[in-house]
């Protein structure tokens, strides 16, 4: 293929210091930086990423509605993969940045998707909320032959308790305002006590709180419940 390489950078949950080495090389040597961003308002990636972006990069804001039942937005996505796609052909290397890592919930593949096969393409992994929310609330996700289930909570409600009776452990993300059904379903089923909430795992206003005393009236999109069933990790420290 010819061209500039597209790279699919992860990253991290939120704390700059969190991106991998990589992700920084490819960063301070790209001349077009892409990050995902509200219609209106900061990119958080951006904001992640900033100590590592020198001056001078070219950027692009991918603006995207994030209101449900709009997202994926096809046609804006159809349009910065065409910008991007520019930039490659005329030989620049462009890095997209990813909250997390790109391929789990993350933007990036939607420009994987229309990019892929026509230039070089290279995905850098990044530390995930899974293992930042894991790591501040002081709790493994799972031991031994245990199986970890991930679950978006805009799951229909019905849908959620069905996956959730039948697996050892799950990490819930994306709670937001779904936070009472979450919890509704989750005492119907014994798992509320014991189970962790945590918000803004590495960020400022980070808060890890027992299930019981996440707040009622919703909770950030950047959010999520671990929930473990009694047969613990040998020598845990319950919190």
């Amino acid at each position: 293929m010819t061209g500039g390489t597209l790279y699919g950078l992860g990253v991290g949950p939120g704390d700059p210091e969190l991106i991998t080495l990589k992700a920084r090389r490819i960063l301070q040597s790209v001349p077009v930086i892409a990050y995902p961003a509200p219609e209106q308002g900061d990119s958080l990636a951006r904001a992640i990423a900033s100590p590592h972006i020198p001056g001078g990069r070219i950027e692009i804001a991918i603006r995207t509605p994030m209101t449900p039942g709009n997202f994926p937005a096809n046609e804006v996505y159809d349009r910065y993969a065409a910008e991007i796609g520019v930039h490659l052909s005329d030989g620049r290397d462009v890095a997209v940045l990813c909250e997390g890592d790109p391929f789990l919930y993350g933007s990036f593949m939607y420009i994987f998707a229309r990019l892929a096969g026509v230039y070089s393409v290279e995905v850098v992994p990044g530390v995930s909320s899974l293992g930042a929310v894991a790591a501040v609330a002081g709790r493994p996700l799972v031991s031994r032959n245990q199986v970890l289930t991930v679950l978006p909570a805009p799951l229909d409600e019905q849908e959620l308790e069905r996956r959730l009776a039948d697996t050892d452990a799950a990490a819930i993300m994306k709670v937001g305002r779904h936070l009472r059904k979450v919890k509704r379903v989750l005492g119907r089923l014994g798992l509320d006590e014991g189970a962790k909430y945590v918000e803004r795992a590495s960020m400022t206003g980070e808060k890890v709180l027992p299930l019981a005393e996440a707040p009622d009236g919703g909770a950030p999109y950047f959010s999520m419940i671990l929930v473990r069933r009694a047969d613990e990790v040998p020598g845990e420290v319950e919190s």
